[in-house]
């Protein structure tokens, strides 16, 4: 059954259903396809008047709101020459906020107007796109607010939009290829999907001439071009892209699964950066599974770490905990050394 449309004009409480109406309309016009009058008056539960109501009071607020009539007609937020605000509750507009810092925080050694430099300026204007009632709060987020600078490689933006739009519409592209000897090469590519691992982006398709899935990092790509050849999406040959991912970022490191007694997160600070999948078994409790060059390596780890722990796999792993064990107790086996009175080093 339809809600009474006499409620838009109604007490406090129908202005409130308005603006809620005017908000779903419009986050629902946001996603950039069309809709029938029927399709978006079921998705809001309003009747087909109501609708036209709300449309004609969106284009009043600067809302470019097209309409295609007849058959197969739709609704769709068109582009117009004044971006409206942005439709963004407070936790929205702090994550993006956030996320721009972030992103404007990757300090490239050599790389002038990359994704870092362009989220440095949409950090610097994005208050002017919110709602004037959370446009202060805005500010001052931003007056506030310091992400510490993390060294990587940028982006190009146009890079990543033009291998967007290839991926997505499945389109052959080109490109020239710089590996990490600084080899030159020209490269035909499916695109599938670009990934963001570590700082760093990276596309993942098939290449055409060496018939198999590649792994590209995106700021050694240069002069993208589309063929306008298409092509049908091949079966992903891992769960996800970033499953294969991992994978090909390891060949020579083994895999290592423990238990330790420490939370999830004290396990998270130590092994920050690292490639490692960590799982709360309880509130003191986590497994750690991770891929490792050496074993020296993990037991630095584990010593910062400070707590105990339990080796499941692989078996080899723990002979050489056993002979390292019997090393330490006998660095410290002989009689305790007489306490110093010379004053302790500082830190």
């Amino acid at each position: 059954m339809w809600p009474d449309p006499d409620r838009e004009t109604g007490d406090d409480g129908g202005m409130a259903d308005v603006t809620r109406r005017m908000l779903d309309l419009l986050a629902t016009l946001q996603s950039g396809r069309g809709f029938s009058g029927d399709e978006l008056a079921r998705r809001l539960e309003v009747s087909p008047r109501t609708l036209r109501r709300d449309v004609e009071r969106l284009r009043a607020y600067g809302y470019p709101v097209t309409t295609r009539p007849g058959p197969g007609g739709c609704y769709r937020l068109g582009a117009g020459r004044a971006l409206p605000p942005l439709v963004l509750d407070d936790d929205e507009a702090v994550a993006t906020l956030v996320g721009l810092a972030i992103v404007a925080a990757t300090t490239p050694p050599d790389a002038p107007g990359g994704l870092d430099g362009a989220a440095q300026r949409a950090y610097g204007m994005i208050d002017q796109l919110l709602p004037r009632s959370l446009r202060p709060k805005a500010r001052a987020l931003r007056a506030t607010l310091e992400a510490a600078p993390q060294s990587g490689p940028s982006a190009d933006p146009r890079t990543l939009v033009l291998l967007a739009g290839a991926a997505h519409h499945h389109e052959v592209v080109t490109f020239d290829y710089e590996d990490r000897n600084g080899v030159g090469t020209h490269r035909r590519v499916e695109p599938h999907r670009q990934v963001v691992r570590h700082l760093r982006w990276y596309l993942f398709g098939w290449d055409l001439d060496r018939d198999d899935w590649r792994v590209y990092r995106v700021d050694r790509i240069g002069g993208v071009r589309g063929t306008g050849t298409s092509f049908t999406p091949r079966p992903l040959p891992a769960d996800s892209v970033e499953d294969y991912l991992r994978t090909a970022m390891r060949p020579d490191r083994r895999r290592v699964v423990l238990t330790v007694d420490a939370p999830a997160t004290a396990v998270a600070d130590v092994f920050t950066w690292e490639d490692c999948a960590i799982e709360p078994l309880g509130a003191a409790t986590s497994r750690l599974t991770t891929w490792i060059h050496s074993p020296e390596w993990l037991l630095l780890k584990l010593a910062f770490l400070d707590a105990d722990f339990t080796v499941h796999e692989p078996q080899d792993l723990h002979a050489w905990c056993a002979r390292f064990a019997r090393r330490v107790l006998e660095a410290v086996s002989g009689p305790s050394p007489e306490p110093s009175s010379s004053p302790r080093p500082s830190r």
